[in-house]
């Protein structure tokens, strides 16, 4: 058990017994308090093991502290519990036992979010960090704002965090997902005292903006590059048929969607972006809603032995488009070494572009036909 504390001296006695009803390894960690916290928990020093700083430096940083300590110490799992009195010990049996279902899950407590003391604020706050914490990871998630949470250790040794503050609990779960880790909800209760009577070191502009940029950075990374990675991971673990039968002939999404599908794969597996087609090809399926894994069958076009055909015509196009149209083009032409076709790289892009678009609204045009042809014939 990891308790992260910062000027919780009315709270942190409270929490410490509770959770030492369920675990005897709980290791407090003094994020440079300077209220009566330090003559509190020291009280505790023979029952639990106390991590102290002087200085005030975040909550993330107090929880990579405490990850660090048990990492050394030869845990497989943490959890970290507030030290504000919101959460109840005896929900940790919840964690526990969904161990067995889920060992390398991260678990986060949900929390019921629709109490009438509840601010505002909060609320929004906790919608704002779901609705971000989906698009970075395609998750969707409850309450990914709780503090209440059961981390799997083996790949938080391997990590190296940029954030310490509050927007760390953010930057976590983000990355551990993008490692392959699931994330889950676990139901809680939780206790909110009346507004006068909390205590909070939230504070909304500073923290607001850490989180905003941090957010930032982890969409751009994920529509980028671990999206599309784990994505074309997940297809290419499966076979082509199973696809083919699976997501388009058995599937259930419109006739629309299927044959977009098709046309922007055939259309990203053209167009001249070598090496970026699959990443730029599934942010773009991912934020239009397209069937990815189509996208992904069609966007296999631009396989080695279509090369050379693909080059060609994209050659051949650009030379007609140029005014210098020829189907006599030289086997140095069709190179994909740039330092060889680098005079004649305006003609190749500006071929490959059309003829990218073409196929590709050819290729989504005939799909859509054909794809209601079947439904008609199926009905």
């Amino acid at each position: 058990m990891l308790i992260p504390t910062y000027n919780n001296s009315k709270t942190i006695a409270q929490v410490i017994d509770s959770v030492l009803e369920y675990s005897d390894s709980v290791y407090v960690i003094n994020d440079g308090s300077t209220d009566k916290t330090p003559e509190i928990i020291k009280n505790y020093q023979s029952r639990l093991t106390i991590l102290s700083y002087d200085k005030n430096v975040g909550k993330g940083n107090a929880l990579q502290v405490g990850f660090k300590q048990a990492i050394a110490d030869g845990f497989k799992y943490a959890i970290t519990i507030d030290s504000d009195g919101q959460h109840y010990a005896s929900d940790l049996p919840t964690f526990i036992d969904k161990l067995d279902e889920e060992p390398n899950a991260v678990m986060i407590g949900s929390r019921q979010l629709d109490k009438t003391n509840i601010k505002g604020s909060s609320s929004f706050a906790n919608k704002f960090s779901n609705f971000w914490f989906k698009v970075e990871t395609g998750v969707s998630m409850e309450d990914t704002q709780s503090g209440y949470r059961l981390y799997p250790l083996e790949p938080i040794s391997k990590m190296k965090f940029f954030t310490k503050k509050y927007e760390f609990e953010i930057e976590v779960i983000v990355r551990l997902s993008w490692k392959g880790c699931k994330t889950i909800g676990v139901p809680i209760d939780v206790f909110y005292p009346e507004h006068e009577e909390r205590v909070s070191h939230f504070r909304p502009f500073k923290d607001f903006s850490r989180i905003s940029v941090l957010n930032t950075v982890l969409v751009t990374l994920a529509l980028a590059f671990y999206l599309p990675r784990n994505i074309a991971r997940t297809y290419q673990k499966r076979k082509f048929k199973d696809i083919i039968k699976e997501d388009i002939l058995g599937g259930t999404s419109s006739a629309y969607t299927i044959s977009a599908s098709i046309g922007f794969g055939i259309f990203m597996g053209i167009f001249p972006v070598w090496g970026y087609q699959l990443i730029i090809g599934f942010s773009v399926a991912h934020l239009l809603k397209l069937k990815k894994a189509i996208f992904f069958i069609a966007a296999n076009i631009s396989l080695p032995p279509m090369i050379p055909f693909i080059l060609y015509l994209s050659f051949v196009l650009g030379g007609f488009i140029l005014g210098k149209g020829t189907w006599a083009i030289s086997m140095d032409d069709l190179s994909i070494d740039f330092l060889t076709m680098k005079s004649n790289i305006i003609q190749y892009i500006i071929g490959a572009s059309v003829l990218a678009t073409v196929s590709g609204l050819l290729a989504w045009l005939i799909s859509y036909f054909l794809l209601l042809i079947k439904e008609k014939n199926r009905n």
